[in-house]
């Protein structure tokens, strides 16, 4: 049994006794729309391993405080090293993956971007640990995306839930029981976390999230300027606006919802966005519609690529699929060849809509797609129009006068496609 001396048991208990008022002070110190930007950049948090044994290494690590009680949040981790094709010596760009809601940290996810020479990171924001992975016999990795809920364990220090009142009727008073507090709080230190790894080259990571995870994706990159790129898939701000499913719950949050807009709406911060974005997304999402989308967008002051997918199904696996994500964090993070990049979207009286393009591999098709229809935009029949490429160059005649919503879809020699911003009639803006 060790003993301490009472002059080191009163120092300790007094240095416990400073930290926890330090906790308080710093958390009494913000309020809802402000995050300890300086602290989440510069304090690593501490983590645990759980289970390092398998090539997607098991991980907690210390997460924000709530009423003073410390939190712990779990993550995958996966990389070149911990899968076995590492080089010696060689470090490896970042990436950051946030889930969508019901969503967990997927493994399948962090062994994706392992796969391609990243060093990945996903964490549960839910306060779960979610099932392990499971290898075959040959080491490949066995698909456990749909994996049953149920099959999730509460952590003993996980914080809050991510349930609908923590991301909506918490605003007001402390930030204690904010869940969108709490999430860039712990992606933030994930980030961290992930750069103070010594295989992670520091100067060189990006993050992308799903649905909820692509809201969460333009709150980070808005606040966290170490990102060097940025894929809001689905996800998007002005939620309070149109046919968005997350509007009539900000409405009832009565006069406390312009508070929830001020604090939490993406469209508050992506003003501050300076990261190249990548932004995917389909024509038909229910989640984040189009017009949301489109004011989200340009509220952001650093490039932007688009690829809306006409009818792009919504989901984590549909969300992650998209070559065009990887290929767009290549040509920022390693060098790779870039997506084309397209002027904004010239539509003329006359029914001829173009742009002019930038790309270093062929384009072999283009197309316009509008809709005349009005009405929920989920229900809305789109048409196509081929389009002409001329030199740098692309025209599409044909659009009619009824049209109110359109985009050019453009896609290389490498099956990979890109798509103008969203034109808008002026009745639908």
């Amino acid at each position: 049994m060790t003993f301490r001396s009472p002059v080191i048991s009163m120092k300790i208990t007094h240095a416990l006794f400073l930290s926890c008022i330090m906790i308080f002070a710093s958390q009494a110190e913000e309020k809802p729309g402000t995050w300890p930007v300086d602290r989440l950049k510069n304090e690593v948090p501490a983590f645990r391993a759980v289970d390092d044994s398998l090539p997607i290494h098991s991980l907690i690590y210390e997460g924000e405080p709530i009423k003073g009680e410390a939190t712990e949040v779990f993550a995958f981790y996966a990389s070149p090293k911990t899968i076995g094709v590492a080089k010696e010596g060689e470090t490896y760009p970042g990436i950051v993956l946030i889930h969508g809601g019901g969503g967990t940290a997927f493994s399948e996810w962090v062994w994706l971007w392992a796969k391609r020479g990243y060093a990945a990171i996903a964490m549960d924001l839910s306060g779960h640990r979610p099932p392990a992975p499971v290898f075959d016999e040959t080491g490949k990795k066995v698909t456990d995306t749909g994996h049953n809920q149920k099959m999730r364990v509460r952590l003993e220090k996980g914080g809050l839930n991510q349930g609908h009142s923590e991301k909506f009727n918490s605003i007001g008073g402390s930030i204690d029981d904010d869940w969108p507090y709490h999430t860039v709080c712990s992606v933030m230190k994930a980030h961290t976390l992930l750069r103070s790894f010594p295989e992670v080259d520091q100067e060189r990571t990006a993050v992308t999230g799903i649905s909820w995870g692509g809201y969460s994706t333009c709150l980070a990159a808005s606040i966290d300027d170490r990102f060097k790129a940025a894929i809001p898939v689905y996800g998007c701000g002005f939620l309070h606006e149109g046919e968005s499913v997350q509007k009539p719950s900000i409405d009832a949050l009565g006069n406390r919802r312009n508070d929830w807009v001020a604090a939490y709406d993406p469209g508050s911060h992506l003003g501050k966005c300076a990261t190249p974005t990548l932004w995917v997304n389909g024509t038909h999402d229910k989640h984040y519609v189009l017009d949301s989308y489109a004011k989200s967008y340009s509220q952001v002051t650093g490039p932007k690529t688009f690829r809306i997918e006409p009818h792009m199904r919504h989901g984590h696996g549909p969300g992650w699929a998209p070559e065009e994500i990887g290929v767009f964090v290549d040509s920022i993070l390693k060098g790779g060849a870039p997506l084309p990049q397209l002027s904004d979207l010239q539509s003329e009286s006359d029914g001829i809509v173009s742009l002019t393009f930038k790309s270093e591999t062929p384009v072999v098709k283009a197309e316009l797609h509008y809709t005349n229809d009005t009405g929920l935009r989920t229900d809305r029949k789109w048409h196509v129009i081929p389009a002409m490429i001329k030199g740098e160059t692309i025209s599409a005649g044909g659009l009619p006068k009824e049209a109110n919503t359109w985009l050019m879809t453009i896609t290389d020699e490498r099956d990979l496609m890109v798509t103008s911003e969203v034109g808008f009639a002026t009745s639908e803006q």
